[in-house]
């Protein structure tokens, strides 16, 4: 068993004035050579803080390690070793892939000149040396006309060209050790499927371990040859990926593996229409002339059919780019669109102002970052009960605050969460203020925008329950968009399938699961262990 990196009794501490905080807690794993192991645990159980621990990059001050704690790289001790040594090490023995490429990559710097800076600042290469290394490289992470894109800044790319830049950065000095930190967090499935394969065909070709950094576990079942489950800086299971998935023994592995969603229980069919479109058509202008007059447009949504159904919920699916988000928000009426749309007997193009306001209260949205979406500077119950003002201004301060309480309870908040501030709450509780500001209104349609994706699995399990839960109680309707068809078979009755501006498929959710019709749609569930 030949070893390249090998951890014993790693202890990392963050001190301050007030407190010292124990981030990860006496841990031991080693990695063999041209082997996965992946490190598997929810936000704050200290995956990244390890990571960070080998390369050296966590802030010096504040941080401090034990004396028993030790990080070997090929029998070399990392910790408290010279810079020389660890400069040596950066970038071209380990390297790392981040999990945000966009905040990673330089927006002012092509990305052709990012991946030349590596190769000349490490390999000693000349510009046209490294820049025919840099187009090789490219082609190697399959990025299409690399002579071209090498030009290209980063907001110029896809966000999968984007992280395939940053693969090919990493791999620019053929690192022994490929630290990936959340590589394909927010991708599409076939994205996430093709670097997933891009990884494992470059790592069979240098003969490079990898150290992937997750809380996806069917990232590991797919990937990984080893697995350290990771809760609150300890690990509390460890072994071979077939082993602990067939028998876990941890009561947090079997909390982490039942939290992946499966097949919706009780199916909603047969309920009268809420919402139908008909052809609906959605044009940007993309080219003008000298005189303002549009020259040339994009087609983003083509005489799309799509009915939502009371009390149950309907999915959309597709990557990014088909058309699922200007569909929303033509239905949400945000977007100026062609066709017919009817919500509930009202004609969304043509509404009056009280019919307008109608509409806005009993068509709401719960959106993807719970974070980005609430207002940091509002409590929770202003927040919550910002929409009253808008659509009960009859009410007193007393009864919106009765309203605001109720609406907590029902998403499962104490009370005391009123005069709370967002960043005083987790990322679920925040998930939950969301959903109460979207009921609070007693709406007959949600759009849920990708609920989960930013959710820890057993928060994103916790949600879906919730939503399952309001929606039997309030009869409400759902219209849930989301990449993870995971999601979408766990909460769907109903699923349209999107491409290119257009409807592919749709159907009921077991039918379209278990015997898709369409080329793509086949090619979606292929992409994603269900």
């Amino acid at each position: 068993m030949d070893k390249i990196l090998e951890i014993n009794n790693l202890t990392v501490d963050f001190e301050s004035k007030e407190r010292t905080f124990r981030a990860v807690d006496d841990i031991s794993f080693h990695i063999e050579k041209g082997k996965t192991l992946s490190l598997v645990g929810e936000s704050g159980s200290g995956k990244s803080v390890t990571a960070l621990s080998l390369l050296q990059l966590l802030p010096e001050g504040t941080v401090r390690y034990s004396d028993r704690s030790s990080i070997k790289f090929e029998n070399q001790e990392i910790l408290e070793s010279h810079k020389k040594f660890l400069t040596s090490l950066r970038g071209n023995k380990i390297s790392m892939i981040f999990q945000e490429p966009m905040t990673s990559l330089n927006p002012y710097q092509k990305v052709g000149f990012q991946i030349d800076e590596t190769l000349i600042i490490h390999r000693n290469l000349g510009k046209s040396e490294a820049r025919e290394r840099t187009i090789d490289l490219l082609q190697k992470v399959k990025i299409p006309e690399p002579e071209t894109k090498v030009d290209s800044y980063p907001h110029q790319l896809s966000g999968g060209q984007r992280q395939r830049i940053m693969i090919a950065m990493a791999l620019a000095n053929e690192p022994e050790l490929l630290i990936a930190d959340e590589p394909t967090t927010a991708l599409d499935v076939t994205v996430e499927k093709a670097l997933l394969e891009l990884l494992s065909d470059l790592q069979e070709e240098f003969g490079m371990s990898i150290l992937f950094i997750t809380h996806d576990l069917n990232i590991v079942k797919r990937f990984s040859d080893q697995v350290c489950v990771m809760k609150d800086g300890e690990i509390v299971e460890s072994g071979e990926v077939k082993a602990l998935f067939d028998n876990p023994q941890h009561p947090y592995t079997v909390k982490l593996l039942n939290s992946i969603p499966g097949k919706k229980e009780n199916v909603n069919t047969g309920n009268p229409i809420l919402l139908n479109a008909e052809n609906v058509d959605i044009n940007y202008s993309i080219r003008k002339n000298f005189l303002g007059k549009t020259t040339e447009y994009l087609n983003a949504v083509k005489k799309v059919d799509i009915k939502i159904f009371s009390g149950s919920t309907t999915g959309l699916v597709g990557e990014s780019g088909s058309g699922k988000s200007s569909l929303a928000r033509a239905l949400l009426g945000i977007e100026k669109s062609d066709g017919k749309i009817i919500f509930d007997n009202l004609d969304i193009n043509n509404l009056s102002s009280s019919e307008s306001r109608k509409y806005k209260k009993d068509f709401q949205i719960v959106f993807q970052d719970p974070f980005g979406s609430l207002s940091p500077r509002m409590t929770i119950g202003e927040i919550v009960g910002e929409g009253l003002k808008v659509h009960e201004p009859s009410l007193d301060k007393i009864g919106r605050n009765e309203k605001i309480i109720k609406a907590l309870k029902d998403v499962e908040l104490e009370p005391s969460s009123f005069s709370r501030f967002p960043h005083e709450l987790s990322g679920g509780q925040r998930q939950r203020v969301a959903i109460a500001r979207a009921i609070i209104l007693e709406p007959k349609l949600i759009l849920l925008d990708e609920p989960t994706s930013a959710l820890d699995v057993s928060i994103q399990m916790q949600i879906l329950n919730l939503l399952k839960d309001l929606q039997n109680r309030l009869g409400l309707a759902y219209l849930c968009i989301s990449h993870d068809l995971k999601v979408i078979r766990f909460l769907s009755d109903h699923v349209y399938v999107m491409k290119d501006g257009n409807i592919v498929e749709e159907g009921l959710t077991e039918n379209l699961f278990e015997s898709p019709a369409h080329e793509y749609t086949q090619e979606l569930l292929a992409a994603s262990i269900l």
